[in-house]
């Protein structure tokens, strides 16, 4: 771990996105990365998370079923005025840009890199967040407590939901976010096969298949390589169509 990544160990990161695999990828890689994360998919809950618990970086969709992200964003300003905003949006036009970045810190458009993301929210830090935030009693850091959540199961494969561990025939598989991401998707569509285009909308956010990407492929033989060392073949795979549990 670097210096830099070591100052904003346990920053707070508030995602706002109400397409639940999106969200789900951001916290995952997040939190593995020791932010710590809240999620909410409206305004309202954003608002209400923000009351709680004062994040430290907000990111922010732009479209949101009970609101606009960008007033969102001037409201959560206006709450907590040293609070970074990046917005992650399907939006690319230079108008949009533009006019986010004039009260924002950051413009990430969909699809996006998560390692990107992680990279920009840190680099968003080094501006804004110039040391560790306490709140008003007694000095005590600010922290979110993470609901405890069941794992997910598939045979002798576990995935655990609160520290987002995988283990298998008991023993630890050390992943990557994004294969991590892979896996779950798979393990919580349990034995069906699921096609190339929904892992590539779902875990890596491409709203249109580019035909020459590899990408799901590349990471199917990262977690083969992992998961076969400890048991039979966990992976099957359905020619032209995708890939599913055995």
């Amino acid at each position: 771990m670097t210096v830099n990544e070591a100052a904003h160990e346990g920053a707070t990161v508030l995602v706002v996105e109400d397409e639940e695999s999106i969200a789900d990828v951001l916290a995952i890689a997040l939190r593995y990365h020791r932010f710590q994360v809240m999620t909410a998919g409206t305004v309202r809950e954003a608002c209400a998370l923000a009351e709680r618990t004062r994040p430290d970086v907000a990111l922010l969709d732009v479209m949101l079923p009970d609101g606009d992200g960008r007033a969102l964003g001037r409201e959560l300003r206006t709450r907590c005025p040293d609070l970074a905003l990046v917005f992650v949006t399907a939006r690319d036009a230079p108008a949009e840009v533009v006019g986010a970045l004039g009260f924002g810190d950051d413009y990430i458009t969909k699809p996006f890199n998560i390692d990107e993301v992680v990279a920009r929210v840190r680099a968003v830090l080094r501006r804004t967040l110039p040391h560790a935030r306490t709140s008003s009693r007694g000095g005590t850091p600010i922290a979110d407590v993470l609901p405890h959540r069941p794992p997910l199961r598939y045979g002798d494969l576990e995935l655990d939901e609160t520290t987002y561990s995988a283990h298998r025939a008991g023993r630890t598989v050390e992943l990557t976010p994004t294969e991590y991401a892979l896996l779950r998707f798979l393990v919580r569509n349990g034995g069906r096969i699921v096609p190339k285009d929904q892992l590539l909308r779902h875990v890596w956010q491409y709203e249109h298949t580019p035909p020459e990407s590899t990408v799901v492929e590349t990471y199917i033989s990262y977690l083969r390589r992992k998961l076969d060392m400890l048991g039979p073949p966990l992976i099957t795979t359905r020619r032209g169509v995708g890939y599913g549990l055995a």
